[in-house]
């Protein structure tokens, strides 16, 4: 498998578990758990993709074909605190609007 593909799973898993671990912690940005992983996963990759992106030495040595356990831990940090931030803004962002249409 790529360094690419695994570096993206990576950062799909970790984006889900931030995702729920940041609606777990505050009610506030609850989307219910199925949407909290995929938003999570969603932003996991987007954000990681854009962190490997501005600081290369995460996205792996080419050609290597061993197992980094900085990159791994890179991949693992960054999508996860990109997933919970992501839910953490649409979760604000829909229960604002909640909030709003019941008023």
């Amino acid at each position: 498998m790529s360094e690419t593909l695994i570096n993206l799973i990576i950062q799909l898993f970790a984006g889900a578990a931030g995702g729920s671990g940041v609606a777990k912690a505050n009610k506030n940005f609850d989307l219910g758990p199925i949407a909290n992983a995929i938003v999570g996963a969603l932003g996991g990759a987007g954000g990681g993709s854009i962190l490997t992106s501005l600081v290369p030495a995460l996205a792996g040595a080419a050609g290597n074909g061993g197992f980094d356990i900085a990159v791994f831990a890179g991949q693992l940090v960054g999508g996860g605190v990109s997933g919970a931030i992501v839910t953490a803004i649409v979760g604000l962002i829909r229960n604002a609007l909640v909030q709003k249409q019941r008023a």
